[in-house]
């Protein structure tokens, strides 16, 4: 339970971090964004390890979980963020946001390939049947309809923020698992040490890139009123990253990675509350994003569980308990 509210919170303050960031990038630039949001987030990973007097916990970091979450960090906060800040731009949250929730697929098939996770046929169908939209249709409607009950104040890139979508998917799928596999090798380190060691290796990452002159120039453009939604967004997604990192120490990825998804219906209604004029918001999104999050909890779920409290005869429930994979 621990670990499931820790989700729900780093969820809230994900999809809160996502609107500020919108916010930024309609007149910033994404390099912009990551020159404020990865030391910004290394920064606060800093305060909260002394805070918490987990500073001295760096050293007991076996080299090996230390290497895995310095990798997590340049995966996630600069390959993933990236892509995640681009899709942004192109297309607004509401449109990225249910292709990039496909790091739920990416994740758990890699709990069950690498972790040995176990993965039923009632899991499998759910996941099936919780698919978030079509990209290609949502794009269709949208230009079909033009957005006649309100005019938008930007035109969406449906293919270029299909594409970064996607990869943002597979690089925010990828991160659990070396967070898992970090604590996994050291279940006793400290949470705040071990974001730290992964913001600090994102920071150095980001750093490398600076050595272009094209990229100084682009952050030097940086301008004032975009600095406060950047700073905002770095310190909302630092807190969130904290709460994923405390879920993902003392729960499984399938029960964390699930609820992280709750995160798509926050992300509507703040959408809808900062950045209406600025983000597609339709039947269609709203439907399918639900879709999407009722499928991943009942995923989460224990299938034996599930089929206990729906009182299946034997012959189905053993059906429905047959592992695919997994251990």
């Amino acid at each position: 339970m621990l670990g499931a509210f820790f989700a729900a919170l780093g969820a809230f303050t994900f999809a809160l971090n996502n609107a500020m960031l919108r916010r930024g990038v309609l007149t910033g630039t994404v390099m912009q964004a990551m020159a404020v949001t990865v030391p910004v987030g290394a920064t606060g990973f800093l305060a909260l390890a002394a805070v918490a007097g987990a500073l001295p916990a760096l050293l007991d970091f076996p080299p090996i979980a230390a290497a895995w979450m310095a990798g997590q960090g340049i995966v996630h906060f600069v390959v993933g963020r990236f892509f995640n800040y681009r899709a942004s731009q192109l297309v607004g949250v509401n449109l990225s946001a249910p292709v990039v929730q496909l790091q739920v697929a990416v994740t758990m098939l890699l709990a069950v390939l690498t972790m040995h996770e176990p993965f039923t046929v009632l899991q499998s169908t759910i996941a099936k049947a919780a698919r978030p939209p079509s990209p290609a249709r949502e794009a269709a409607a949208h230009a079909g309809r033009g957005e006649s009950d309100r005019k938008l104040s930007f035109a969406p890139r449906y293919l270029a923020g299909f594409l970064f979508s996607s990869g943002a998917a597979i690089a925010y799928g990828v991160s659990p698992l070396m967070v898992r596999l970090a604590f996994d090798r050291a279940p006793q380190a400290s949470v705040p040490a071990g974001g730290m060691i992964a913001y600090v290796a994102a920071t150095l990452a980001f750093s490398l890139l600076l050595v272009r002159p094209a990229v100084r120039r682009d952050i030097g453009g940086l301008k004032p009123e975009n600095v406060r939604w950047f700073v905002w967004a770095a310190v909302l997604v630092t807190v969130s990253q904290g709460f994923v990192y405390a879920s993902l120490a003392v729960a499984p990825l399938m029960v964390v990675t699930p609820i992280l998804q709750l995160s798509l219906i926050f992300r509507i209604f703040l959408s809808w509350l900062i950045n209406r004029e600025y983000e597609v918001l339709s039947t269609g999104v709203i439907v399918g994003s639900l879709a999407a999050i009722i499928g991943s909890l009942l995923v989460s779920l224990s299938t034996d569980f599930a089929v206990t409290a729906l009182a299946l005869p034997e012959a189905i429930a053993s059906a429905l308990r047959y592992r695919l994979a997994g251990a």
